[in-house]
């Protein structure tokens, strides 16, 4: 194995190649990045497996000699993003590779290829979508995913797909997030679902935006042994990553979406942001800053007693009766800031029942429900 390549275009590969190596992993093998060369078309290609998450990029590179070699991935992102602005060399040699850059020169002990788990293929392609809207959409998605490997259910998000419709649903029992958007099935009669790991998901829409569009395939229909992947390309070359879907029923989540609404404010989302960050300052840990709607505006309240306390108004436009309820300061500044456009909407059916977030592209205009954020309410001290 012996090739070159540019510093910036090896650095880049490496850091999205390496970014999902496991941080324990289970055998170390599964630390290493596999490097291989081929000049018949692919060129340099870089590679990183864990039995459940894969990524692989192909890179445009000069190849003198096909080859291959297993080398620690976390090691050589480090080593490239210290590297000089100038032509990176690297060349097998014996149990080592030899990384050269201008003055600079690393020797680096290789592990057993042969150990190597043999990357899953790319499923076959269902469609695909613009990257910079399947970034928006994950990113929103993924605000009410949950972090608790006790429930790994509840860490995935839903991808729901009929035909030109994609849904992607999350929640970790205290909200909801429900994001539809519009992409190009193969098949326009396309019917599947996925349950999809929240993090590996986030990471690849993120890392695929250089692109125009993204490719989605997905192999086998509901969770459990089906495997989802996804493509794009960058820079000459082409990135792709696979995951297995997470195993379990997904909770029936969209009925818990009101029909009707009995009261429905509207405010400026950036004054509200501010404002809920403020006020929590004096919240103590897991207690709810209290939300105020009447026809004065937003009265929002945090702390008690002798302790330190806050109370701040802002405006807003309130039709429907009065309603005093409490949230998650946290929960709910992540829901407000999903959201991009400058109005949002919540609108309540009885204080004790969730609150759908919404943004609201012009202020006196329809409400967007392409994302909607769904809060339950916590209860309030005192």
């Amino acid at each position: 194995m012996k090739f070159s390549v540019e510093r910036d275009v090896l650095t880049d590969a490496v850091a999205w190649a390496a970014r999902s190596l496991p941080l324990r992993p289970s055998a170390p093998v599964l630390a290493g990045l596999l490097v291989e060369t081929d000049d018949s078309g692919d060129g340099l290609v870089l590679s990183t497996f864990d039995y459940e998450t894969s990524a692989r990029a192909t890179v445009p590179a000069s190849v003198q000699d096909d080859g291959k070699a297993l080398v620690s991935g976390r090691l050589l992102a480090d080593i490239c993003r210290s590297l000089p602005n100038k032509p990176v060399h690297m060349a097998l040699d014996g149990a080592k590779v030899v990384l050269t850059c201008g003055q600079a020169k690393f020797t680096l002990q290789t592990m057993p290829v042969d150990e190597y788990p043999t990357l899953p293929a790319m499923p076959e392609s269902s469609g695909t979508v613009s990257s910079e809207l399947f970034a928006q959409a994950v990113g929103q998605a993924v605000t009410a995913a949950g972090r608790d490997d006790m429930l790994p259910v509840l860490t995935g998000v839903r991808i729901e797909i009929d035909g030109e419709m994609m849904s992607l649903l999350a929640t970790d029992r205290f909200r909801l997030s429900l994001r539809e958007l519009t992409w190009n099935p193969d098949a326009t009669d396309a019917e599947a679902n996925a349950l999809v790991p929240a993090r590996v998901l986030a990471d690849t829409a993120r890392a695929l935006t250089a692109g125009s569009t993204v490719t989605i395939a997905l192999a086998g229909s509901g969770t459990g042994e089906g495997l989802i992947g996804f493509q794009g390309e960058v820079a000459g070359g082409v990135r792709r990553t696979t995951t297995r879907l997470l195993d379990g029923e997904f909770p029936r989540v969209r009925t818990l979406f009101p029909t009707e609404h009995r009261t429905v404010a509207r405010l400026d989302r950036a004054a509200f942001i501010e404002a809920v960050k403020r006020v929590s300052l004096v919240a103590e840990r897991n207690t709810a800053v209290q939300l105020m709607f009447d026809d004065n505006g937003l009265t929002l309240d945090a702390g008690h007693g002798d302790e330190a306390v806050a109370t701040e108004r802002i405006d807003a436009q309130v039709k429907g009766d009065p309603i005093t309820t409490g949230f998650n300061p946290q929960f709910l500044l992540d829901g407000l800031t999903a959201i991009e456009q400058p109005v949002v909407e919540v609108a309540f059916t009885l204080p004790a029942k969730p609150a759908v977030i919404t943004g609201i592209p012009d202020g006196d205009g329809e409400r967007d429900t392409a994302f909607q954020y769904l809060l339950m309410p916590r209860r309030l001290l005192g």
